[in-house]
């Protein structure tokens, strides 16, 4: 038998070539929310690794909802515009399916780069009012703007007009992104969310706008095309979001058509005490598959290709999420499939590194696909 790790799975009407998916990671290199060169460079590398999937990084809907000014986004014609190019090379050289995770990024927006440590940038630097369910500012932040019903009217508009966007330019997968703190997990948490009306108090009143959010994406995605939630599990704190509340989530998505949930954590707020090890995440993702049936990513410190094939062939994941690995090691999809005795993607330019070609027989037919 095969490898888990390299057998096929399929999303709806997407059929992804292995279970590794490259998440989102945030690269911040856009100009005025437009991808560039460095995104060619980045993403045409991921889409050429052997990975079956590429989720291109958090995209805002918009401009508040972007992390930083070097955010991506898509919320007008120049950003699409730009964003074609990129998608176009990795269409024709790669060999994964390409994804996009769309954002808001709630009470922590208007910051700068992470290599510049995430500083507040004013109002009056060309730094903006972040927006939030409930006037709590995540600390050394700007105090957010409390949203009111007509805000969120608005910003489910945004999410679906960023949704309409990424169909036109043949994405084939999109993840709405609900953790690390960002504004649909301001919404989820009791730690961020102490409003008194319909949108705060119980459990599925925190829930009511981001599932709102997904309903209107669900609606505006086509049918064929697989949409996930990217969740914070829980929030290491005493008294945050907790994995009980995680599992009614996620059943509640499910019910509305949401095809997977990556399992991440943590992100609400920095008292929170993580317990990072390899593979620390997995039991999250472990716990919402088999409670709900639906389809998990494990992420969280996953590097070796036996760990990745032990989570998927012990059921406790379907597919796998690496991001930092994949960037200390772009080809790590090819060094696993050599481990596990599989066959792996890689361009027509590149073929005369496969392993079988090492003897110099360099007029071998190629197996890139």
């Amino acid at each position: 038998m095969g490898s888990m790790l390299f057998s096929p799975y399929r999303l709806r009407g997407l059929e992804l070539p292995n279970r590794i998916m490259v998440g989102p990671m945030g690269q911040y290199s856009a100009r005025d929310g437009c991808l560039g060169a460095w995104h060619l460079m980045h993403l045409g590398s991921m889409a050429i690794s052997g990975a079956g999937l590429v989720v291109i990084e958090a995209t805002a809907v918009n401009p508040e909802g972007r992390l930083s000014p070097r955010d991506p986004g898509l919320w007008n014609d120049e950003q699409e515009a730009a964003l074609a190019p990129i998608l176009a090379f990795c269409r024709e050289f790669g060999g994964a399916r390409i994804g996009m995770q769309i954002t808001h990024s709630g009470r922590k927006g208007s910051v700068s780069v992470a290599w510049e440590h995430q500083r507040v940038i004013p109002v009056e630097q060309g730094g903006w009012v972040p927006r939030a369910p409930s006037p709590i500012p995540y600390p050394r932040r700007t105090p957010p703007l409390v949203l009111d019903e007509d805000g969120m009217d608005g910003l489910v508009r945004d999410f679906v007009a960023t949704t309409r966007r990424a169909d036109r330019l043949g994405i084939e997968l999109l993840e709405i992104h609900s953790a690390h703190g960002y504004l649909l997990h301001n919404f989820l948490s009791p730690l961020t969310n102490q409003r008194g009306d319909a949108y705060g108090g119980s459990r599925e009143n925190r829930m009511r706008f981001p599932l709102a959010v997904f309903d209107a994406v669900r609606s505006a995605w086509p049918a064929h095309k697989p949409l996930g939630v990217r969740i914070s599990a829980v929030d290491w704190v005493d008294g945050g979001w907790s994995l009980d509340d995680s599992l009614a989530y996620a059943a509640a998505l499910k019910a509305r058509g949401c095809d997977y949930v990556t399992a991440s954590s943590g992100g609400a707020v920095p008292e929170q005490k993580i317990a990072a090890a390899p593979g620390y995440q997995v039991p999250f993702a472990e716990a919402i598959r088999r409670a709900t049936g639906i389809c998990t990513v494990a992420v969280g410190l996953i590097t070796e290709p036996r760990q990745a094939e032990d989570i998927l062939a012990g059921g406790r994941a379907d597919l796998v999420g690496l991001a930092r690995r994949m960037l200390y090691d772009p080809r790590w999809p090819w060094h696993a499939a050599v481990e596990l005795g599989e066959e792996f993607f890689y361009p027509k330019q590149y073929e005369r590194a496969h392993p079988s070609m090492q003897s110099g027989d360099f007029l071998r037919p190629s197996r890139a696909a």
